[in-house]
């Protein structure tokens, strides 16, 4: 007996998976990124997403910086115009959505001020309840294999524990965790002095796949609890 079957009772149980699946569900992929990196974790999210059924928004926080800083780095400037038609991630969207997939740098071992600013406007939709059970995951970068990404990933989810989230984090359900660098929290990359993601990528978008995907899967079992 499923857990749908315990919990609802088997009448219940098929009335709710057939509401469900009248539904896609809604991923939300969240990321900052000032050379690129995570930008690109997030798009490949996104299509592992769309390719497991599920509608998706793809967004992007919005830059706190001075645009003086930004213009004296050719990196960041150069991603900031290529993204500059990709939509700011508000509230809304994480109410919207099942499931929310966020891909950030590490700043120190700790998230950035740019994602944090973004957190500190999520004081209302946190106290509605609006951001409980939802399945959410994250994945990181930094200049060294071991420069802060776990350290992050687990800072971020601290966050999610207070919203009432479910971390749908990979762990080890596949071996393509290991291939690309055995992080069991999340997908996490280290970027060369080039800018340029180092280690191999197509593991690391297998990785990213398996992830999202994952964490589509717990977000339709969680919208079925919740229906």
């Amino acid at each position: 007996m499923s857990f749908l079957d315990r919990l609802f009772g088997k009448t219940t149980r098929t009335t709710i998976e057939e509401t469900v699946k009248m539904t896609k569900t809604k991923t939300a992929i969240v990321y900052y990124s000032s050379g690129g990196t995570n930008y690109q974790l997030a798009q490949w999210a996104a299509e592992a997403a769309e390719a497991a059924g599920s509608e998706v928004r793809l967004m992007k926080v919005a830059e706190t910086a001075p645009q003086a800083v930004i213009d004296s780095s050719p990196g960041w400037k150069a991603n900031a115009e290529a993204t500059k038609d990709v939509p700011f991630a508000t509230g809304e969207d994480l109410e919207w959505a099942d499931a929310i997939i966020f891909s950030v740098p590490t700043r120190f071992g700790n998230v950035p001020g740019q994602i944090q600013s973004f957190f500190d406007t999520l004081g209302g939709f946190w106290f509605q309840g609006k951001l409980a059970n939802k399945a959410v995951s994250a994945m990181s970068s930094a200049q060294n294999p071991h420069g802060g990404q776990e350290a992050t990933i687990l800072s971020l989810y601290t966050t999610m524990y207070h919203w009432g989230a479910v971390v749908a984090a990979p762990g080890y359900t596949d071996a393509v965790t290991f291939a690309a660098g055995g992080n069991p929290y999340g997908t996490s990359v280290t970027v060369g002095q080039d800018g340029k993601i180092a280690d191999d990528a197509a593991t690391i978008k297998a990785a990213v796949a398996h992830q999202a995907g994952r964490t589509v899967k717990v977000g339709a079992a969680l919208k079925s609890m919740n229906a």
